[in-house]
């Protein structure tokens, strides 16, 4: 029976390790990031895959940094025949990539070679693109630049946002690894190269990409707010503070405003200028210092002088 060390952190890896348990396929141990402080309290937290791999009573390695620690020395020490990461989170070392007999293989949220990188989900959406999709890949230590094994593209609807594609994207990734591995196993699969002139990246999201330049046409921010949704969050600043918008819509009210000035308020949303006479609905905010809330919750209390022409910064 092969054997298998998987590897991944968050929830778009877990339904993918619960499918190789399911399958039942010899899970050596599982590998995941430490547990973190989460929320304002800073509650000690596992992350999905760990909650998973105990519920499934797996065993559960969390190294902090994999290179040169003694974790990589337990993992090389299981010679697991395979090696299936999906958003481990590390960059596995030289001495892993090559210990495995079958490789190791990686679930990529893009259809390879775009968006390599740890975003590729975000930035798929931030770019405004209408497609995306799944590669089972082999790992090199180059990073996602191995050769392709398999690939399977989806829509990115217009009301979709990086929390509705995580989760379409996982499933997606479960199938199609369910479906790849026995060629894998058996040694039959494809082998394709990635062709670099078409290679794109999507790093990290930094604190610059989740700041909204209200120059910018009101699609370009609208796609900016869903590809930040429901992680890391857009934001503005307003009153000298940070102004998150959780959710926002393509405005209707035409106007030669500046943007960043408010244009239209209503019972449910108000409206911001943008570039390009556009405006942006907001629908879901959370002001400085405050909880998440609906506009028309904003609107009733602490909005509730907001005024035409008020500037978002």
């Amino acid at each position: 029976m092969t054997s298998i060390v998987f590897m991944g952190t968050p929830a778009f890896s877990a339904p993918i390790l619960r499918m190789l348990h399911e399958e039942g396929y010899h899970i050596l141990a599982v590998v995941t990031q430490p547990d973190r402080p989460v929320g304002r309290k800073k509650v000690l937290t596992p992350p999905p895959v760990k909650e998973e791999a105990v519920r499934l009573g797996l065993h559960v390695i969390q190294p902090e940094k994999l290179r040169g620690s003694a974790e990589l020395d337990e993992i090389l020490a299981l010679n697991p025949d395979l090696v299936i990461t999906a958003a481990f989170g590390q960059i596995l070392p030289k001495e892993l990539l090559e210990a495995p007999r079958l490789g190791c293989i990686n679930v990529h949220a893009s259809l390879l070679p775009l968006y390599r990188g740890g975003a590729p989900i975000h930035q798929a959406i931030i770019d405004g693109q209408a497609t995306t999709g799944v590669t089972i890949m082999y790992m090199a230590e180059k990073l996602d630049a191995g050769d392709i094994i398999s690939q399977q593209e989806i829509a990115i609807e217009d009301t979709d946002h990086t929390g509705s594609m995580f989760d379409k994207l996982s499933d997606v990734g479960r199938e199609l690894l369910k479906d790849t591995l026995p060629s894998i196993i058996a040694g039959t699969n494809e082998r394709i190269v990635q062709d670099e002139s078409k290679v794109t990246y999507a790093r990290n999201i930094s604190r610059e990409q989740e700041r909204i330049n209200w120059q910018q046409d009101a699609r370009t921010i609208y796609n900016q707010v869903r590809g930040l949704h429901p992680w890391p969050v857009a934001y503005t600043t307003f009153d000298e503070g940070i102004f998150k918008i959780w959710w926002a819509q393509i405005g209707t009210t035409a106007n030669n405003a500046t943007p960043g000035e408010v244009v239209a308020i209503a019972k449910d949303y108000f409206e911001i200028a943008t570039g390009e006479g556009g405006s942006l609905a907001v629908l879901d905010l959370q002001p400085a210092g405050k909880k998440r809330m609906s506009a028309n919750e904003y609107l009733r209390g602490t909005g509730s002088k907001l005024q035409i022409g008020d500037r978002f910064e």
